[in-house]
Formats: C-alpha cells, structure tokens, sequence
C-alpha cells in the first residue's frame, strides 16, 4: 500500500453471476492478505454467509436491504467498527446484492471525510454471467448500471457459451464501458493480481457514467421557491406516469437559492415520515407535513392554502413536468423565483421479489430432485437465482446448492455434526409464488 489507506473492493455482478464462488476463491487462494468481507442479501433471509467458506475471516452480513439504499446506513457502521480493529486485516471485499446498483456504494468511499482518510476504493469488480446476461441486459437498469460503473470486469462461465457468443457479448460490454479491464474466466478463476490492489478505481470515469455521482440521492427530483400572497392558490396537474405523487411544501426565508439549500435536509426528515394522502379538490398547506397527492381524478386540481405573504418552497417526488405541474394565483400563473433539480433515490425493478423458505427437518433426496427438476423446468425463465442449505435423510454432511435460472449446481459440505439439522433456500426472480413455492418444498420433507 501506498499508505495508511485500507484498499477496499466491491464486488457486484447480476443474479447468479458468480460472486460468492470469486469470493471463496479470494479467501483460499495464498494472496497473503487478511480480508474482512462484508455481504449484503437480497431477500429475507441470508445463505450467502453460510456459502463462504474460511472461518477465519471476518465475515459481516446485512439483510433486509440492499445495500446500495435501504442499509447503506449500516455499511457505513459496520465499517466505522471495522476500523476499530484495524490491526486483524489489510483488506475489505464488499460483496453486494445481485441488484445492487454500485454507484451508491462506491460514492460512500467518497461523501464522508473519515472514510476518505481510512479507506481508498480499489476497484469495482463486476462479475457477468456470459450465458444469461443477455436475459437481463436490455431491461434491468442494474445489470448495466454494474457494468458501467466497472473497473474489472470477469466475463464468467465462458465454457457454457460459444467463442462466437462470447466475441458478441464482449462487442455489446466494450460499447456500455470502454475503459474497464475484461477477463474471461471459467467458475471465477483469475489471477488475483487482476483483481486485488489494482488501484482501479477511477473516479473521473465515474463521474463521466454519472455526472451526478458525488452528489447525494434524495427522495424528491425538485423544488422551486415560490413568492405567494395570501389567499388561496391552485396546484393544477396532468396526468402523468404514476398515480400519486408525494409533496411538501414549507416556508422559506426568501426566494434565493441560499433560502432553499437551507430547507433541503430539514424536508428530507419530511420524506421520511408518513404521508398523508390528499385527493383533488382538496387544500395543500405550508404545513411541512408529506403529502401524497392522488392523481386518480379526471381532474387534478389542488388548492394552496396561504395564509401570510411570503417565500414558499414546493418539493415535489417527480419533476413538475412529467405532470404538467402549474401553480396559479387568482388565474395567473406562479412561476417560481428560485429552482433546483435533484439526483433521486435510484429504483430497482419492483417485479423481482424473493421468498425465502426455512424449515427443520430432513429432506427425503428422490422427493427433492423431483420437485427441483419440475420446478426449473416449468418456472426456471423466471426464476434468477435460487441458493440455499439443505438437510438431506441420512446424509452426514449438510448440501450445499445454487441455481441460475435452469442451471443447478450442489455438493455436499461440511458435516452437521452437533449442529441442529435444517433447510434454508431463496429464491429471487420474477412472478414468484410463495404459497407454491413453500407447499412444494415442504412436501419434500422425509
């Protein structure tokens, strides 16, 4: 290392592209380097710790999130205690969801001083299936937002596709992201000095994918400073892309740019509260409380209650335009004196859902292997990424097994021993059906 700086990797790839198989890779192979991985799941219920393998490394994981949004928070605590106990490593490998996008989590290296001072992101590691990227490619904002941003990228599971195919997907990367460096591999095996302290990261190529990447999200896309008499106004909207869209409006000092930089944060706390929901017709006022405003109606006309003259800032979920959004005083239009568009909370693709199954017991094998058979079979297209623990009837040692849509793969682990027997899978896709899915596993029970 150059200095002090811990040298830290994210690791992110689409669904079943062969993350947690490069990372046992990076834990067994004699690098010589003592590595604190942290994990982040997609779904409710984590297997991913139970598939890395090396007891001695610190492992953390965070669920019930994914990484890039709803736990960023705890990426950033379980690095700060990471530090704490700076002398038991010399590197960190984030590992992330298969939906994450990696720009969020790249920028926390970026946006808190401390961390700047005690760790330097290495690279972006970006792990593409070459057999089923294309079934992601074109409509997954994540799968080519990871490949964007990459520094590296592994073109994995080359042996399940053609020199042909490979030549033609490698094309369509180079197209998405010039500068990152492309390996072929097979089941993850590469050099580790291709991946490990290769000072990859390029901030300046991120800022060209995303302009706004050292800016930070918030969960509206603008706000305008209005200068309003007392009285009643009129919000009047179009109909739009959604069927709702969250406001707040809240008094500001004046109608300047400074004036609105001061009520951003404070109405960043509003966006988290709950939302009150408000039909047309219905009176929105400087009450700083969130507002939903229903866009049901054949006609969207709100009434803005003033009771003092002054400076009024109106944040808005979506930008004014993609509704049409006019604010009228006594039949004129409001134009708003001070304006400013901000980067918004990014979304992930709501359809992809995981339902994650635990249950004790053994699994009787011939049961199980029909059922798999079927199930992949007849819902493999959407199911993404299916991975787990299983206890199989008088089978010593737990099995372990991970699936990319019709691709199974599963071996025996270590054994059971003292440990209580039991059976954890997930699966993350679409058009998934719990009900079915946890009805026909627990008919495999023995």
């Amino acid at each position: 290392m150059l200095n002090n700086q811990v040298p830290v990797t994210v690791l992110t790839g689409f669904l079943g592209s062969g993350k947690t198989t490069l990372l046992n890779r990076i834990l067994t192979e004699n690098h010589g380097k003592r590595i604190a991985v942290i994990e982040n799941e997609f779904g409710e219920i984590g297997v991913d710790n139970d598939l890395v393998i090396g007891a001695e490394e610190e492992i953390f994981e965070m669920n019930n999130g994914c990484i890039c949004c709803t736990v960023r928070g705890d990426l950033i605590r379980i690095l700060g205690n990471l530090m704490k106990r700076r002398d038991k490593f010399d590197y960190i490998m984030v590992e992330t969801t298969g939906l994450a996008d990696p720009g969020p989590v790249a920028q926390t290296f970026f946006m808190d001083t401390e961390m700047q001072e005690k760790l330097q992101l290495d690279s972006v590691t970006t792990l593409v299936d070459a057999k089923h990227i294309w079934q992601h490619i074109d409509d997954s904002d994540e799968a080519r937002e990871q490949i964007a941003f990459a520094d590296v990228i592994l073109l994995n599971k080359i042996d399940l596709v053609t020199e042909e195919e490979l030549e033609q997907l490698e094309a369509r990367i180079r197209s998405m992201n010039a500068a990152a460096k492309i390996y072929r591999t097979k089941d993850a095996v590469v050099e580790m000095d291709k991946i490990l302290n290769v000072g990859g990261f390029d901030l300046d190529r991120a800022m060209e994918v995303d302009p706004q990447f050292m800016e930070p999200e918030y969960p509206f896309e603008w706000a305008g400073v209005y200068d309003l008499s007392a009285g009643t106004h009129e919000l009047v909207l179009q109909e739009g892309p959604d069927p709702a869209m969250k406001v707040a409006l809240v008094p500001v000092n004046a109608s300047t740019d400074e004036a609105l930089e001061d009520a951003v944060e404070p109405v960043v706390m509003v966006f988290s509260d709950d939302e009150y929901e408000l039909s047309a017709g219905g009176t929105l006022q400087p009450s700083g409380q969130l507002i939903a405003l229903n866009l049901t109606a054949d006609e969207l006309r709100f009434d803005v209650q003033i009771e003092r003259p002054g400076a009024y800032a109106l944040f808005t979920e979506h930008h004014p335009d993609e509704f049409q959004a006019q604010l009228f005083g006594s039949g004129t239009l409001v134009k708003p004196a001070v304006e400013r568009e901000f980067k918004p909370d990014h979304e992930h693709d709501d359809e992809v859902t995981s339902v994650g199954i635990t249950t004790p017991g053994d699994l009787d094998p011939d049961r199980l292997n029909d059922w798999i058979s079927d199930l992949l079979r007849t819902k493999g297209i959407d199911i993404f990424r299916m991975k787990g623990i299983l206890s199989i009837k008088g089978q010593p040692n737990r099995f372990v097994f991970q699936g990319v849509h019709m691709l199974f793969d599963g071996r025996p682990d270590r054994p059971w021993g003292g440990e209580p027997r039991y059976n954890s899978l997930i699966f993350i896709g679409r058009n998934l059906d719990r009900a079915e899915l946890t009805e026909g596993f627990e008919a495999c029970l023995a």
